[in-house]
Formats: C-alpha cells, structure tokens, sequence
C-alpha cells in the first residue's frame, strides 16, 4: 500500500497524534490531505514534508464540516485511508457540563466523525478497498468519574467503529478502532482550559467528589511515564500497511490495568473496582 501515491485523509493534523501520523503516511508514499483549524500549523508541515496538502476545517461548525465533504467528495483520486483522529475533552460532573459544550463535544467528536466518513465511503466502495481508523480511548470502554461526556462520545465512536466493520467488510474496506491510554500531547491541557475552574462553580455536594477522585486520579498518575504521539502513529500505521488489520488496537498506560479489568469484570464487579479505585466506596455526602 501507498506506493501509488494513493490518497490519505487525516483531520485534527496539526498536532499530537494526527501530526505525527500525517508525517509518517507521507513518507510511506501516500498523498495526505491533512485537516485541522490552526492552518499556520499545516502550512508549516506543508513546507517540511513533500505530499502534504493543509485544509482548514473547524469540524465543531457543521456548516464548514459540510463544505470539507463537498470538497472530499469531488476530489479526482478517492480518499483510501481515512484517520479519523479530530477531538478533544471536557471535564465535570454531568450535572455541570453545559449542553452547549456537551453539544458541541459531540459535534467534533461524533457527528463530524460520521459526516467526514460518509464522504469517503463513495470512493472506496468504487475502489472496493480501503481502511477507517477511528481514534477512540481506553474510555470508549469505560469512564472515570468527571469524564462522562468525553466517555461517551467514545462509546459511540466504538459502536460506530464495530456497525462500519461489519457493513463494509464486503466491499474489502477495513475498519479499525486505536484505543490509547494517556498520550503526552496538547489534548490535557486543552481539556483543563476548556473545562475551566469547576471547583469554582459546582454545587458544594459535589467538592468532596471532586476531591477524593482528583486525588486519587493524582495517584494513578503519580511517577507514570506518559508515551508521546509516536506511539499511537506508529500503531495507525502499523494498522494501515497490514493487508489484515486488527480490528482494535490498544497502547498506553492503563491499558493492562483498567481497560484489561472492564473487559474482565462484569458490569457490577467493574463499580466496585472503579469506586475503590478512586476512593469512593465508602464517600457519603
């Protein structure tokens, strides 16, 4: 794959992991259409890598979202490697999570998924191959506390990731779900921006919440070695030169600990595990 200089598609480029992907599919021969709002960013990896070609998209504005699949869809070599990488995280008890921002969470990282998606499923069912590669979370399969809505928008990822798999297996298009644990990029400090100051502003019942999970979520982390974007970009192209894929990959801290107990526990043993784990067990407010 990629030495006809087939076409790659990879939003949220202009950092992280989309970065670091995109750098490694051009240099495996593939053309790479990388998109992304901070078009500075893809401008500058435009000049540094040769098959790079920057397009600015904010994929949290459905009407731009709209005009990026016209564009998509009148391009003359179809896209075969699509990486659907764009999103971002919130943090709070449900009851503090604004719909605006719950909303808007879903947009990048749900409905503009499925919107990109469908605007390359065209052209490689006339191709009658390709590959999806869906960046998902250890949390598309279960949440810690103040990452309800973040978890959910990567549970529909996977099941989204798992309908995709099945419906165009028979077209030979391959779809893939990359699961990491934390990644050392910009999306922590993106996340706490755009979460802002919740102790600030929530209810006093819920700072003891906020407390004990915050410190024992400091404990987890404490002394961890965070992998940078590498890891997971060379586990998307691991996925997309493989003629059989794996349907999920997973790397990353918390992988062999928590990921492995959900996919172990049923769903009553996982509570109890979660609630010990972040001190809540016996917490009463």
């Amino acid at each position: 794959m990629g030495e006809n200089r087939e076409t790659a598609l990879v939003t949220g480029a202009s950092s992280g992991m989309g970065r670091e992907t995109a750098i490694r599919l051009a240099e495996k021969g593939f053309q790479v259409i990388g998109a992304a709002r901070r078009i500075d960013r893809l401008n500058e990896l435009a000049e540094e890598i040769q098959g790079f070609v920057p397009r600015q998209v904010d994929l949290s504005k459905p009407e731009e979202t709209e005009e990026f699949c016209r564009y998509l869809s009148s391009l003359s070599e179809p896209i075969s490697v699509l990486v659907n990488n764009a999103g971002y995280s919130i943090r709070g008890a449900l009851e503090d999570v604004s719909m605006e921002a719950a909303r808007r969470i879903f947009e990048v990282n749900v409905f503009s998924l499925i919107r990109v998606t469908q605007a390359c499923i065209p052209g490689m069912r006339r191709l009658r191959k390709g590959i999806i590669v869906n960046l998902s979370s250890i949390v598309g399969k279960f949440t810690f506390p103040m990452s309800g809505i973040y978890a959910a928008t990567k549970y529909a990822v996977e099941a989204i990731s798992d309908a995709l798999r099945l419906e165009l297996s028979p077209f030979g298009i391959r779809v893939v779900a990359i699961r990491p644990g934390p990644i050392a990029t910009e999306f922590n400090e993106v996340a706490n921006q755009l979460t802002g100051d919740l102790m600030a502003r929530t209810d006093p019942d819920y700072k003891p919440i906020y407390e004990t999970a915050g410190a024992n979520t400091g404990k987890m982390f404490a002394g961890l070695s965070v992998p940078g974007p590498d890891l997971i970009a060379d586990l998307i192209i691991e996925a997309v030169l493989s003629d059989a894929p794996k349907a999920v990959y997973t790397a990353g801290p918390f992988t062999d600990d928590l990921l492995a107990e959900r996919l172990k526990l049923d769903d009553d043993a996982f509570h109890r595990f979660m609630l010990e784990k972040f001190g809540l067990a016996d917490l009463r407010v």
